[in-house]
């Protein structure tokens, strides 16, 4: 399956009461589609998983499914550290409309490398979608080894992996010893350009929330052999990407589209909000234009 080269890890929208708000989800989907979004990640890390229950991911699943209708893949985080938990939330989710599923790393548990390769074949074993592997050892304690990755790679419907490793070296291991219609992406925004040096398919982006159209023109410069002009969006876009992770994320990120009166609410505990100051502080480093007065 073709997931597209700019794919957007989606903030999940919550309104006052700290529910979440379906009518800005709406308005927050049709956004990133028409800003440079190829593809969407719901409930992942950016998504505030961890603070979901099984019921609210099924319905942001079901829901933003309904609202894409087919104009972009929908990717469902389905993945924890509760093997049978992710087989069963992922046999659910297959029922709402999502095109393929993404499988954390289990974190605290810290499985082997042998207990990871059967964690991820036994959730792919139990559904008919395609499955993205995501790799975060920052998050999770453990990470994918190229080898382990490279192995799952030979099941069917395990078909791309999310690189949130940092390793340029492990990227291009998996890059060379996988089937070439097996794809990754970056995990960390300010890796989409060199990731793509080395044969990688794309970035699924926090900052896209906010750059959509600007990584969009990067990847495709790329793409079309002028590498210079990538470089020099790359530079140009480099210190917005850092600042939607200078605080825990995905608060920034989420402050970000307040600022620029795409409404998403704030975060949910243990996440807190950004203090006025960081406001100030983010505010600086958007584009201008991107700022509403309101915000």
């Amino acid at each position: 399956m073709n997931f597209g080269q700019v794919l957007t890890a989606m903030v999940t929208p919550f309104d006052q009461n700290g529910t979440i708000d379906f009518d800005a989800t709406r308005t927050l989907v049709n956004y990133l589609i028409a800003n440079g979004s190829d593809g969407l990640v719901i409930a992942g890390t950016t998504g505030e998983s961890p603070t979901l229950t099984d019921n609210e991911k099924l319905d942001l699943f079901r829901f933003v499914a309904n609202v894409v209708s087919g104009r972009v893949p929908v990717i469902a985080g389905t993945g924890s550290n509760n093997t049978l938990g992710s087989i069963e939330l992922t046999k659910q989710a297959e029922q709402t409309g999502v095109d393929a599923i993404m499988l954390t790393t289990p974190y605290y548990n810290k499985p082997s490398q042998e207990g990871l390769y059967q964690h991820y074949k036994a959730i792919a074993g139990a559904t008919s979608l395609p499955v993205m592997l995501y790799n975060i050892p920052g998050r999770s304690a453990v990470g994918i080894a190229p080898e382990t990755i490279i192995r799952l790679a030979e099941v069917d419907n395990i078909v791309s992996v999310k690189e949130a490793s940092g390793s340029l070296d492990a990227m291009t291991s998996i890059i060379s010893r996988t089937p070439d219609d097996f794809t990754l992406y970056s995990g960390d925004d300010d890796l989409t350009l060199p990731v793509l040096s080395i044969g990688g398919n794309g970035i699924i982006s926090v900052s896209a929330h906010i750059l959509g159209n600007d990584i969009q023109e990067m990847v495709q410069s790329f793409q079309n052999g002028d590498v210079k002009r990538a470089a020099a969006i790359h530079q140009q876009i480099l210190p917005v990407m850092k600042a939607m992770f200078a605080q825990p994320s995905p608060a920034p990120v989420k402050g970000a589209l307040n600022m620029t009166g795409v409404y998403v609410g704030d975060v949910r505990l243990p996440m807190i909000p950004l203090s006025g100051e960081e406001k100030q502080q983010l505010r600086q480093m958007l584009p201008p234009s991107k700022v509403t007065e309101a915000g």
